[in-house]
């Protein structure tokens, strides 16, 4: 959309698709309502100017000719029954007298008192006077024929709007606005949810299914995304599998090969033969179990305590001589997959333990996730990379040392199984230095 509209109109523009919508209906069907009303407005004001034109000619020729006929004592008894909400009759020459110089200048005034003038021909004296302006207001006197005069005082004014048409007016706007607004949403929630599936893609298929129905477009979209879930889920499948097979028949052939070398006179050769099959050995159980990660959601969720469960994960390492120590408590216990979130922490602790030497372990919890914070002071990782470590076989060093640059796969499994048990797995690099890397764990 913004591609076919300037730049700095789009400044201007709601951010999200529903306000455009939204504006772009309610505007356009207030403005059609508006110039629908304003069109009828006119036709009314035009021909409540007609009828009011009309009668007043028509009065006016009819009230002068019967004060005409009357006699003069008996006048001032008919005047109330020949006035009108716009014009009334006056026998007081003396008032219209008062100002003989008020010319007309009222354009309506003018009009009207022509009208008026025409009206009763030459048979009748006439003479006009401007009363006021704003409110428009004029006299038309009529000499009759016994010499007497009656004053006609007009004030025109069209007919006023019924009272309740305001009510309706308003009661029209809130029926559009509504149905602009059940519009928008329907026309926008479809690609809310889309947009959230989007967003639970997993890549073993185990994500969000939208449901079939709605409009035609609708359907067509919710079958082509499940149909992406379950080509993506196949391809990944078919990536692990293959993955997982190659690992896997390369361990006999990398098994008979240290055989060989261990059954070798002691020569340079063979230590450095030996650290290379060592390296290649760890290099397969590490794309072993990074296939093995993609399936963590297979294993049954149970309740844990997940104070006890780290804790005692802590002290394992405590056991075997590695620093590693333990912060904070949850309180609650949690409904997660165990050995995949052991591997997970495991991992972490792993990694910080290799590249500071020690590793703190913190838990926390928040109102609506867990957190898991393992952190160490090492030399931890430039922002730019912060987003590509967790790839696979990426590593930050060139090295193929397990001991420096390892294989790449670490945090790699440690982020899918993470995914695998509906935990998000984040770093950080830590003030004063090192790595915090957090592992958020929902309370549901």
């Amino acid at each position: 959309m913004s591609a076919s509209i300037p730049r700095g109109v789009t400044r201007w523009l709601p951010r999200t698709m529903a306000s455009r919508l939204y504006a772009l209906l309610a505007g356009g069907l207030l403005l059609a309502h508006a110039l629908s009303f304003g069109l009828l407005f006119y036709e009314r004001y035009e021909a409540a100017s007609s009828m009011l034109m009309t009668n007043l000619e028509q009065d006016v020729v009819v009230a002068v000719n019967l004060l005409d006929r009357l006699p003069a004592n008996e006048r001032a008894d008919w005047l109330p029954m020949l006035q009108r909400r716009t014009f009334r009759y006056s026998l007081d020459e003396a008032a219209f007298d008062a100002q003989p110089d008020a010319k007309l200048d009222g354009a309506t005034s003018r009009e009207m008192a022509g009208m008026i003038e025409s009206a009763l021909g030459p048979r009748w004296s006439t003479q006009a006077r401007q009363v006021s302006r704003d409110p428009e207001r004029f006299q038309v006197k009529v000499r009759l024929h016994d010499g007497s005069a009656v004053v006609v005082d007009v004030q025109p004014s069209v007919m006023p709007l019924a009272k309740w048409l305001p009510y309706v007016l308003v009661l029209q706007l809130i029926v559009l606005l509504l149905c602009a607004w059940a519009a928008v949403r329907l026309a926008t929630r479809p690609l809310a949810r889309l947009a959230q599936a989007a967003e639970n893609v997993r890549p073993d298929g185990d994500g969000e299914r939208l449901p079939d129905g709605g409009p035609t477009e609708v359907a067509q979209a919710v079958g082509a995304f499940n149909a992406m879930q379950d080509r993506i889920a196949r391809y990944m499948k078919e990536r692990l599998q293959i993955l997982a097979s190659i690992s896997h028949d390369l361990q006999t052939p990398i098994t008979r090969m240290k055989l060989r070398a261990e059954s070798m006179d002691e020569v340079p050769e063979r230590a450095k033969m030996l650290d290379d099959l060592d390296q290649m050995q760890h290099l397969v159980r590490e794309g072993i179990a990074y296939a093995r990660s993609a399936h963590g959601n297979n294993e049954a969720a149970v309740r844990v305590d997940l104070d006890a469960f780290i804790d005692s994960l802590v002290l394992d390492y405590l056991d075997t001589g590695r620093p590693v120590s333990l912060q904070g408590r949850i309180g609650t216990p949690v409904v997660t997959r165990p050995h995949a979130l052991r591997r997970v922490v495991a991992n972490l602790i792993d990694n910080a333990l290799k590249y500071a030497g020690s590793a703190d372990v913190e838990l926390e919890s928040r109102p609506d996730t867990l957190v898991i914070r393992v952190g160490d002071r090492g030399p931890g990782i430039p922002e730019s990379e912060l987003p590509r470590v967790m790839e696979p076989f990426y590593r930050l060093e060139a090295s193929r040392n397990r001991d420096t640059g390892g294989t790449g796969l670490g945090l790699a499994i440690a982020q899918q199984l993470a995914a695998s048990i509906g935990a998000t797995l984040t770093l950080r690099n830590r003030e004063g230095g090192g790595l915090a890397a957090e592992v958020r764990l929902p309370r549901a």
